[in-house]
């Protein structure tokens, strides 16, 4: 199938924007790689340090510099029930590498906090800024120089695109993410749902609704709702950092195990020892950030990916923007209906037929790129597979893949792209005088994704719900929300409001949001404009906006006006609040930093830049593999290993 125009539009748009910072990165991933094995470069103190609590066996071969290294990465704690299996997988990482002749040392860990937890609470304000932070971690983890691959242990909302963000930065070496699965399905989302606006109204207490939740989130595993840690699962499947089939396995079985195996002595064999050397800043390329957007697009997936991919994308000196998402998602079907977008959870799509059918589809219907590089070394046509148990060396258990299925299980959780749910991806760019916003209308009615209503102007989630509970919000109207942003607050996201808000829409009344908060892939069904950009600490006009003014919401003709006469808009001053407690407490005060660094929501609230271009004097390799000068793209790159 011939390729979309707008996808190889968008695609060539991509990588011309990004020569300069793409050139300048692939010099950096040159420029770091070594002869041999990675320790090679290490002087004798360095490495005895490196191995001196090791077993003799393991010791020994690090010592010998010819079996490579594979460093463990995990996120692990036992608080976040998607990242508690984690604890056991380095035992089955460090024997399952050693079936291949190498040898694995837990590098690192990183902090992992969960947004499930932090909702609402003040430490919600460190949430974004823990991506940049856990990528430094990464870092930290890696900076030893010992190893020759890596393998990831992460899972949720920004640990994810933190781990590859610091795994970029180590661009040279392969990445292998190892995901720990979704629970088994517990309370139906509907009825979750339903029972936070009954507790919303004060119509059940707080014992009912935490029944509700306990019994939603019952055990470990990934949150079954297709939220950030289900998106960041569906996007490392489509960039192929992950084995086929790998993302929705659940924790504590056969499968499982033997998929963390798997892909443990995947990582051993891709390093640059071997003629398949694979270094992840190769795999992730800017046909592989395209193909990451798509996916988001038609699951329907959490519009925090529009801070992340842009995140991640920086990391390997890719520039991406909304116009690109906005673009992709005119001609990008939605394919599923997985909640909040529907009623299913992740286990319902997996069993539905999962990223293989959707994979599939896309590629057959030319809006994917299948000419990547994967950690199989093929295309991504590779990973149209779902994994199950099978024979493994001598009769024991091992992993066997087959075609995904090629008709749904369900028609209603996943469609074939010749009659997907809706013609786009239900991700749109909103923009006017109030600056650039973003919507995600997959679960939003027709009937509400226009909304032109007075202003009610908050500060804080928290006077927003006074003003609900005082009965002050029973109308129609525009909630704009301010100092929400990364520089304000940390842009935390904003739940807390969804049950309010539900409960009004279905009253009768029409509302909206527009904030420089987030909201997440669980936004669900109110119209939201969010991530405006730029926050009014940047000099945003949200800080314009006063009660009572007309505001226009439409994600159809993509509007995001204050319909204010221009003199009396243009008169005002912007307003301002006193933020001084947002840096306060919960740990706050070490995060000014952050506050201080970043960047708008566009460009990905990162705290880091584009790579610069270094002096030749590094030492930089004459010729790259293929024996070509150091590349300005990597279009033509092919990955060989020096002879």
């Amino acid at each position: 199938m011939a390729l979309h125009p707008v996808l190889e539009t968008v695609t060539a748009r991509i990588i011309q924007r990004s020569k300069p910072s793409r050139g300048a990165y692939l010099a950096h991933l040159e420029a770091a790689r070594v002869k041999g094995v990675q320790r090679g470069a290490l002087a004798c103190t360095n490495l005895a340090h490196g191995f001196a609590a090791f077993p003799a066996n393991d010791k020994l071969s690090l010592k010998e510099l010819k079996k490579p290294s594979v460093a463990i990465v995990s996120a692990y704690n036992d608080m976040l029930s998607a990242h508690q299996p984690f604890e056991g997988f380095p035992a089955l990482i460090k024997d399952a590498v050693r079936e291949v002749g190498a040898v694995a040392q837990f590098a690192g860990g990183t902090p992992a906090m969960c947004d499930g937890v932090t909702q609402g609470q003040p430490g919600m304000e460190l949430s974004l800024f823990s991506r940049d932070a856990i990528a430094m971690a990464t870092a930290v983890a890696l900076s030893h120089n010992m190893f020759d691959s890596a393998v990831y242990l992460g899972v949720c909302d920004k640990i994810v695109p933190g781990l590859l963000i610091g795994a970029l930065h180590f661009g040279h070496l392969p990445a292998v993410f190892v995901p720990a699965g979704p629970m088994t399905t517990g309370l139906s989302n509907s009825e979750k749902a339903k029972i936070r606006q009954l507790y919303a109204q004060g119509k059940v207490g707080r014992a009912e609704l935490l029944e509700g939740e306990s019994q939603s989130y019952h055990s470990a595993g990934t949150c079954t709702f297709y939220g950030t840690a289900n998106s960041n699962q569906m996007l490392m499947e489509v960039m192929g950092l992950h084995l086929p089939g790998a993302a929705f396995i659940t924790p504590n079985t056969p499968l499982r195990d033997e998929l963390t195996k798997a892909a443990a002595r995947r990582a051993a064999v891709i390093t640059a020892q071997s003629s398949e050397y694979l270094p992840v800043g190769h795999v992730v390329d800017e046909k592989s950030i395209v193909n990451a957007i798509v996916a988001l697009l038609t699951t329907g997936g959490s519009t925090n990916h529009t801070l992340h991919l842009v995140a991640i994308a920086k990391a390997a000196g890719i520039v991406i923007d909304w116009n690109d998402f906005d673009e992709l998602s005119k001609v990008v079907p939605s394919l599923t209906r997985i909640y909040p977008n529907g009623n299913a959870d992740v286990n319902h799509f997996h069993a539905a037929g999962g990223t293989g059918f959707v994979i599939r589809e896309l590629l057959d219907g030319g809006l994917l790129h299948d000419d990547v590089t994967t950690i199989l070394g093929k295309g991504l046509r590779a990973h149209c597979k779902e994994p199950f148990l099978g024979e493994g060396k001598e009769g024991s258990p091992g992993v066997v893949w087959k075609d995904a299925p090629t008709e749904s299980g369900d028609e209603a959780v996943l469609r074939k792209i010749s009659a997907p749910f809706a013609p786009d991806g239900g991700t749109v760019l909103v923009q006017g005088n109030l600056g650039r916003a973003v919507m995600k209308v997959s679960a939003v009615k027709p009937e509400h994704q226009t909304v032109e209503a007075p202003a009610l102007v908050f500060n804080s989630q928290e006077d927003f719900m006074d003003a609900y509970k005082a009965g002050m919000l029973d109308r129609d109207f525009v909630a704009v929300l301010r100092f929400q942003g990364p520089r304000a607050n940390g842009m935390p996201e904003l739940h807390a409001l969804t049950p309010a808000l539900a409960n009004l829409q279905d009253a009768g009344r029409h509302v909206a949001l527009v904030t420089d908060g987030r909201m997440s892939g669980a936004s669900g069904k109110v119209p939201a404009a969010i991530h405006v950009s730029p926050e009014v600490l940047a000099g945003g006009a949200l800080g314009l906006v006063r009660d009572g003014d007309i505001i226009r919401v439409c994600a159809r003709s993509g509007t995001l006006e204050a319909l204010v006469e221009s003199s009396v808009w243009h008169s005002r001053s912007l307003a301002t609040a006193d933020l001084t407690p947002n840096g306060v407490g919960m740990g706050r005060e070490l995060f000014a930093m952050f506050r201080n660094s970043v960047c708008e929501a566009e460009k990905g609230a990162t705290t880091f830049g584009l790579p610069s271009p270094i002096p030749t004097t590094v030492g930089l390799h004459d010729k790259d593999p293929v024996g070509n000068t150091v590349p300005g793209s990597d279009e033509d790159y092919s990955m060989k290993k020096d002879a």
